[in-house]
Formats: structure tokens, sequence, C-alpha cells
């Protein structure tokens, strides 16, 4: 508890003192926003030239916390801990280098989807290869070769389809995350309820561990506390990174923020065998990406078909059609919270009754 607690403080300190000079560093360098006159939310053109890349100060406070946070308890670092900030800092990588091509290149769609879904690909196949081995004393290893929800069930899958099932989470989750980063504050206070989850998560299976205490109801879980301390750190990052980013934005965290988190609860779902939890925790982002899918599908077959395309939405995602019928940027930034604070309440509810006897 006590590694939880530092770990999660040094990342909120880094992360919120070090927000405001990266901000001035950005400007300086004219590092801002780029607005697409396509958009067609005309109060998101006040926005264009806010300092963008901030995920890069989430990524490095999660870091630093981390590791500072088990040098100042002594506590090792673990495989688990350090595979899912891999998967996290290789998802900000390609995020980043979509920033990049988006600000130096002058190209506002910045990397090509194919482009950007082959480096999820490799980052993603890197960490699941990675995650089924490592073995401890005990056997365990950072994931395993099953399905799960609260726990690992059914037979083992085999190693091929285990690395495209993490594939589909990585990906899905990466995505989800950055289509719901389209207001300020909105996709990292939506984060911070999901991680403190998998703090709450993680230190419920450090209690019940198999390798303690063999019961009816227990987890056969590599490394509970250090993937409590990983939610902890990205937690507290994104707690200090909030104090600027929280409307009116001064800084955004760009693809390199958005993709980073994401990879970040769909590693933290691996490794404590919470794969289809994740589901429910994730509700918020589940809703906004869905509402892209039908949007587009919707829009594709209508036009096939009758040669009038129909929208169901004003615009998708779904954040910025209630902006387009009138609700103020607050508003839905916070109700976006509650709902995602409702899913991850959910989530943990489901989670601590499947704890107890059948």
């Amino acid at each position: 508890m006590k590694t939880i607690l530092l770990s999660g403080a040094i990342s909120m300190i880094v992360a919120l003192f070090g927000t405001r000079p990266t901000i001035t560093v950005l400007r300086k360098r004219k590092i801002g926003q780029q607005v697409r006159t396509g958009d067609h939310v005309p109060a998101h053109m006040g926005k264009s030239g806010t300092p963008t890349m901030g995920g890069i100060v989430i990524i490095i406070a999660s870091l630093v916390g981390y590791v500072a946070g088990h040098l100042l308890t002594g506590d090792p670092m673990t495989a688990s801990g350090v595979l899912v900030l891999f998967l996290m800092t290789g998802l900000g990588f390609v995020g980043f280098l979509d920033d990049f091509i988006k600000q130096f290149m002058r190209r506002s769609l910045g990397l090509r989807s194919g482009a950007k879904l082959l480096g999820q690909v490799l980052v993603g196949a890197i960490f699941a290869v990675l995650a089924i081995h490592f073995p401890d004393g005990y056997d365990l290893t950072p994931a395993s070769e099953h399905l799960s929800f609260l726990i690992d069930f059914g037979p083992s899958i085999g190693v091929i389809l285990f690395v495209v099932w993490v594939l589909v989470i990585i990906t899905a989750t990466s995505n989800a995350v950055n289509l719901t980063d389209g207001l300020d504050g909105l996709a990292t206070g939506a984060a911070i309820l999901v991680l403190a989850a998998y703090v709450i998560i993680g230190n419920w299976q450090l209690r019940n561990d198999c390798t303690t205490a063999l019961a009816q109801n227990c987890y056969d879980v590599r490394d509970p506390l250090d993937a409590a301390v990983v939610a902890a750190v990205v937690m507290g990052a994104c707690f200090g990174f909030l104090w600027w980013n929280g409307p009116p934005a001064k800084i955004f965290m760009g693809d390199t923020g958005s993709l980073a988190l994401g990879g970040a609860l769909a590693g933290l779902a691996v490794v404590t065998r919470t794969d289809l939890l994740l589901l429910v925790l994730c509700g918020l982002f589940v809703i906004v990406t869905m509402s892209v899918v039908i949007q587009v599908s919707v829009f594709k077959v209508t036009r096939w078909r009758t040669g009038k395309p129909f929208r169901v939405f004003k615009i998708a995602p779904l954040q910025h059609h209630f902006e387009q019928v009138g609700w103020a940027e607050t508003t839905i930034v916070v109700r976006f919270w509650l709902i995602a604070g409702m899913f991850v309440a959910a989530g943990l509810g489901i989670f601590y009754v499947g704890w107890f006897p059948k």
C-alpha cells in the first residue's frame, strides 16, 4: 500500500509541476492544435493553437513515479508492471509520431490509419508475446492463454489466438480513448475513474492471492500489487495533467496521450485477468466508439441503398453531437464523467459480487 500511495503521489507532483513548463516550451515552438475547418463545431475554432502533445507529460510522470516509488520503498519492480508501462510508452510513441506529422508536416490528419494501426499492432504483439513469459516461483506469468472476465475461464486458447485477442483489446481500447478525447478534460477524467478501479482491483487481488491464502475464491495473478502501482502512477499523472487540461484547457494530450492511456488500460486488464470486465469499466469509451460505428455504418448503407445518406447523429463522436444540439462543453464533460463513474461503479460491483462463494 505504501508503494501505491508514494508512487501515485510522485507521479501527480511531476505532472502537476511539469505541465506548466511544457506548455511554455510548446507555445514557443508553436506546437498547437490544428482545428480542421470541416469539423463543423464552431466553438472549436477558438482552441486552434492550444499546445498539444501533452501526453508526453503523462508518460514521463508515470515512469518517474513508478521507478521512484519502488526505489524509495525497496519493493521490487515486476514483469507485469514493466510490461504495462512498456505498452503504454510504445503506444504513446505511435501517437507521438501522429502528432509530430500533424505539427511539423502540416498534415491535419497525421499518420495514415493503416500506419497507425500497424504501429499499434507491432507494440501490442511484443507485449502479448512477452506477457506469457517470465514465470515467477509459482509458474505464474503476467498473462495467461485464457479468456477472462473476473478470473480466467475455459480452456487455453493457444498462443496465436491469445496474441490476436490481446491485439483486439489493445487496438480497441487505445482507439476508443482516442475518439473520446475531443473535449477539454473528457478523456483524462474518464480514464482517472477507470484507473482508480484498477487500483482497487489490484489491491483486492493482492489480499486474496492464491499463492498466499489458498481459498475457494482467490486470484491467480502474478503481480497484483504492481498492477495497482501502475494504475496509481498513471492515475496520478492524469490528476496532475487534468489541472491544466480541464476546461478551458491550457494543453491537450494529443494522440500521444490518448493512445498511451488506452494502452495502460488494456495492459492492466490483461495482467489482472479482467479482459471482458474492461468492457464494463470502460463503458463510456464503448458508447463513444459505438456512436462512430453506427454513424459510419448507417451513412454508408443508406447511401448505397437509396443514394440519400442518413446521419443518426449530427456529428460523431457522440460528444460533438451534443455540442451541435446546444449543450455547453462543460455540461457535456461533467455528464459524461458521471456516466463513466456509473460504469466503473457497476464494474467494481460485478467484480466484488463475483468474489462471494457460489
